[in-house]
């Protein structure tokens, strides 16, 4: 193998002159760092970034495949895996890939462990390659916290470097009051409530924020502390924060897609029993509807159609192709168009999007441009990063902070 990283190279030699005991002082060193080993790139702007799995004596791998989002995401789309496999030092235990990446680069990224042959591992058909996210594992030498899945998944490590974003929010700090979260039902849909701490019947009317795809957000991710941080260090007012949970693939594609129903239905029914319930203000300026993906699509749908109920859209990475069509058949970016020809409406955006997602980069620009032309208020971010929750959480945030703090 071609051995990039200075470190591994130091290691092969250290192995050869002295032997085996070099290893265990390389895996010694990669605990107390953490992986994966980040090293300077002749190019200030990028660093050189090696993932690293050591083999199972008692079950030697045969391949390892390294999931790292957006860099292995292009040549899956390829149905190319090759490039991604990991290569094992020679005399040692240790499996390795390196890339150079942008030293402001985030993602999540898994290991898949092979003990079969080798054309097992680089099946790239769809069935297969689900498999092989089931099956994946974590970096058990992570440098930082995992970050947890759904569907009976592992969790991802997250790779971040150190120009990525800040994310002082994300982690549950012991000595921030926590909030209350509990689950409902609302109108036969389930949704989850946050209230900040000190929240009371009567201390209204209190923001609120109506986060879809609720399910990820609450019990999977623990969204409920990154809002008891922002609460805490008053970058949020209280607020009640709404869980809308999808329900079902299809369901979600169908709620998910400029529907008016589903919107309606937040305005109508969600927002009313909010107000009711937990003091939630019924004021358009001091809600937000936030979403990813086609979460974003329908968050910035929302304020199109409901304005007087949701006067602020917070949309990361969202599917502005929708319907899918091309861009010359009139009808692509529909949403979009809308906001083009429509008047102007009394409402504020905060836009992000990966700079890795090759497929809703253009479209979310083009929103930007049309929104900023027509005189909305809107921020606009890109981060170094791709459709991944690991990039979200810090902008989710983000946004909040933006649209809620008080002006």
């Amino acid at each position: 193998m071609e051995i990039q990283s200075p470190a591994l190279r130091e290691l092969a030699e250290a192995v050869e002159a002295h032997g085996p005991g070099a290893v265990n002082d390389f895996w010694a060193r990669a605990q107390r760092t953490g992986t994966p080993l980040v090293e300077p790139d002749a190019d200030p702007a990028y660093r050189l970034v090696t993932f690293l799995w050591r083999d199972d004596p008692a079950a030697p791998a045969t391949d390892v495949l390294a999931l790292v989002h957006t860099v292995t995401d292009k040549d899956r789309h390829a149905r190319d895996l090759a490039p991604h496999l990991m290569a094992k030092v020679p005399g040692t235990d240790v499996w390795a890939i390196s890339h150079r990446l942008r030293a402001d680069h985030r993602a999540s990224y898994q290991f898949s462990v092979h003990r079969g042959s080798r054309e097992e591992a680089l099946r790239t058909d769809r069935r297969s390659w689900l498999g092989v996210l089931d099956g994946a594992l974590p970096d058990p030498l992570a440098a930082g916290p995992a970050l947890a899945a759904r569907d009976g998944r592992n969790p991802s490590s997250v790779m971040e470097l150190a120009d990525a974003p800040a994310q002082q929010w994300v982690s549950r700090r012991e000595s921030v009051p926590r909030g209350e979260r509990f689950e409902c039902v609302v109108d036969g849909r389930a949704v989850g409530v946050h209230l900040p701490a000190g929240h009371t019947a009567d201390g209204g009317p209190y923001a609120v924020a109506v986060l879809l795809d609720g399910e990820m957000w609450g019990p999977v991710l623990d969204f409920g502390a990154t809002l008891d941080n922002l609460h805490a260090d008053g970058r949020i007012p209280p607020t009640v924060t709404l869980f809308v949970e999808t329900m079902g693939r299809d369901r979600r594609m169908a709620d998910l897609s400029c529907s008016e129903e589903f919107v309606d239905w937040l305005a109508d029914v969600l927002l009313p029993w909010a107000a009711r319930a937990y003091g939630a203000t019924d004021d358009p300026a001091r809600t937000v509807v936030a979403g990813q993906s086609a979460g974003g699509l329908t968050a910035a749908f929302a304020a199109f159609r409901r304005p007087e109920r949701f006067g602020n859209a917070l949309s990361q990475s969202g599917s502005f192709w929708w319907p899918d069509g091309t861009e010359f058949d009139g009808g692509s970016e529909w949403l979009t168009r809308q906001y083009a020809t429509c008047e102007k409406l009394p409402v504020r955006f905060h836009v992000e999007v990966g700079l890795q997602e090759w497929m809703l980069l253009p479209q979310n620009r083009h929103l930007r441009n049309v929104l900023e032309a027509r005189g909305y208020d809107v921020t606009y971010q890109e981060f170094n990063g791709g459709h991944d929750y690991a990039c979200w959480r810090g902008g989710l945030a983000d946004g909040l902070v933006g649209l809620l703090a008080p002006r």
